[in-house]
């Protein structure tokens, strides 16, 4: 029989496993945009849902990734985790003031295609690049074109329907380093990783928490320096600085003066 040295055998070994680790998507490293002049960027979207085993089979056929940290199990799309749970929704998106989040896909015809194949409820939006998907429980996401992105479907945006749009997105800079800005039509703000539009509404629409997005994420870089900036600016927290060590993982929630229930992580990313 042949015997390989096994000088040679460690150098094949460590060959394999730097083509692998090389191989690995970028998302594995780096799921999150790098933080703005606040130390904020996008998290996570959290969802409510009454078959999780349903809603888990539906993120997976949307293009989701699932990821562990520690006991938190996951979705990735890059720009954003998407987190659910188990529990009975008070309303879908209809009726709330987050109205829809966005997603972007490099052909929407492409995507119209798998996600038909794949049985997600999906349709044709009022202009090419758009489509609107319905998921679990009410939830309305729309989809739009991007050609220049190079993954199946990346975050994009989160919509609100507010009376007091000019409010709001001051607020969102204020608090978070969202730039202002517009998006088409809409007036919106930037943190790296999404963009956040508002359109206006006559009155007060349902808040966020208990709907089937009961809340939305954003990671920041120092969550304690983060809390004591906020309630300096006269912030309640609704719960303050909490550690998860299983996940080595720092928490903590509020909500802002619209009603968008908000958690603050640090660490989230595996």
């Amino acid at each position: 029989m042949l015997k390989i040295p096994s000088i040679l055998i460690s150098r094949r070994l460590m060959h394999s496993m730097l083509v692998l680790f090389f191989s690995i998507p970028l998302l594995s490293f780096a799921q999150l945009a790098s933080p703005n002049r606040e130390g904020v960027s996008m998290g996570h979207l959290h969802f409510q849902a009454t078959d999780i085993e349903a809603s888990n089979a539906f993120w997976e056929a949307f293009g989701a990734t699932r990821v562990q940290n520690g006991p938190l199990r996951m979705y990735a799309v890059p720009g954003t985790f998407i987190l659910v749970r188990e529990a009975q929704p008070s309303s879908g998106s209809d009726g709330t003031m987050i109205v829809h989040v966005g997603f972007h896909v490099p052909d929407v015809d492409a995507a119209f295609e798998r996600w038909t194949t794949a049985g997600i409820d999906v349709e044709r939006g009022g202009f090419p690049i758009q489509l609107w998907v319905h998921g679990p429980d009410g939830l309305l996401i729309e989809i739009l074109e991007n050609p220049e992105i190079n993954v199946p479907v990346q975050m994009h945006h989160i919509h609100w329907n507010i009376p007091e749009i000019a409010a709001m997105q001051a607020w969102y800079d204020n608090m978070f380093g969202a730039v202002p800005g517009m998006r088409g039509d809409f007036q919106a703000a930037d943190i790296p990783g999404v963009n956040l539009t508002f359109s206006g509404a006559d009155m007060p629409l349902a808040h966020t928490q208990g709907s089937v997005l009961d809340h939305i994420g954003f990671e920041v870089t120092d969550l304690q320096a983060t809390i004591a900036r906020l309630e300096a600016a006269g912030i309640t927290m609704d719960s303050g600085y909490r550690e998860i060590p299983a996940a080595n993982l720092a928490i903590a929630f509020l909500t802002d003066p619209w009603g968008t229930y908000i958690e603050l992580t640090q660490g989230l990313e595996p």
